[in-house]
């Protein structure tokens, strides 16, 4: 089949990778490139990388609405991309919108793209636009759904391809398939596998798709959760809240924006943790407040939360790197019975 290509992350390249084996790949639309790092220099996101190695036709806009007054008119933006080694265009949506119908694809796949589609662009293919995403929905419907599933302790994720329509991860059902989740897994691993199962999915449906064998199943909207775009103050641990709680938010926040506390007016990340040897010794913790530190040692960072305690194994303070805990404490002083 013809197809056009939208995403943005890493987490969309191994879908378009396949896609690239085995079907037409027309087009790739991806988010403007955006400068990023010290330097400032601007940065190609990881689809457009993988687009243009194929020498795939890429489209990069700001928006696909089009709005009364909103310089459709005027010539996309170019600008030179210094040590990217060429130039980048943020195209506008008229522009986009006249390709795409020029273009005569089939279908549109959509993984992680980070745009709306208007009605008008959902309408333009054939066989309507496919989305590739990161839960078993109607579960986690929204921006961050790997990071929802550890967060809330999943043991089970997996992928859902859909039919789209105007709502936010609300269309039919095509093909689901599950993934287990270890019980120490962070996020990275987590993410990996499961694009690398949207890559693998995403063959199998548009199969069905092509063969006019797609199930279109109803999602049952009163079992929908949502998961919010995550920010950096989502990584502020709450030490009321138990041991098992805070070891999700640690391992989903990893490596952004990273699980920390205050020390001293100072953010602490951490990275690593695991339960105390003193979680549930009344006569230890008896009177203590959670996110008192109850000690300081080779072995790392034993402090109290809502259920016990934690013991925090990978430590990273301002202006430093990850390190085990015992390095980070060596030649520094952290006063016991402070709370965090």
């Amino acid at each position: 089949m013809k197809v056009v290509f939208m995403g943005t992350p890493a987490f969309a390249v191994p879908a378009l990778v396949a896609l690239l084996k085995l079907h037409d790949v027309a087009a790739v639309l991806t988010q403007p490139d955006r400068p990023a790092g010290r330097g400032n220099k601007i940065v190609f996101s990881p689809v457009k990388e993988a687009a243009l190695a194929a020498g795939v036709e890429v489209l990069q806009p700001e928006t696909l609405f089009i709005k009364k007054k909103n310089k459709d008119d005027i010539p996309c933006f170019e600008a030179d991309a210094g040590d990217a080694g060429t130039c980048f265009r943020h195209h506008s949506p008229r522009e986009v919108r006249d390709r795409l119908k020029s273009l005569g694809a089939d279908i549109f796949i959509v993984a992680a793209y980070g745009l709306m589609l208007p009605k008008a662009v959902l309408e333009m293919p054939r066989l309507g636009c496919v989305n590739i995403h990161a839960s078993l929905l109607p579960k986690y419907r929204g921006a961050s759904p790997i990071h929802a599933a550890i967060l809330n302790g999943e043991a089970v994720t997996g992928i859902t391809i859909m039919h789209m329509d105007e709502g936010i991860d609300t269309g039919d059902m095509i093909l689901q398939k599950s993934m287990a989740i270890a019980p120490d897994e962070h996020f990275p691993s987590v993410h990996d596998r499961m694009a690398a199962l949207g890559g693998e999915t995403i063959i199998e449906a548009l199969a069905a798709v092509e063969s006019n064998t797609a199930l279109r199943i109803k999602q049952d909207d009163s079992l929908a959760s949502y998961a919010p775009m995550i920010g950096k103050t989502d990584g502020l641990i709450d030490w009321n809240q138990s041991a098992s709680q805070i070891i999700n938010r640690i391992r989903a926040f990893d490596p952004w924006p990273g699980a920390y506390t205050m020390y001293e007016q100072n953010s602490l990340k951490i990275w690593r943790a695991e339960r105390s040897l003193i979680s549930g010794d009344s006569t230890k913790i008896n009177n203590r407040k959670p996110g008192t530190i109850f000690s300081a040692d080779n072995r790392g960072l034993t402090v109290l939360c809502g259920d016990g305690a934690l013991l925090l194994t990978e430590l990273q303070g301002p202006n430093a790197k990850r390190m085990p805990a015992g390095d980070y404490l060596r030649g520094r002083t952290i006063k016991t019975g402070t709370i965090l």
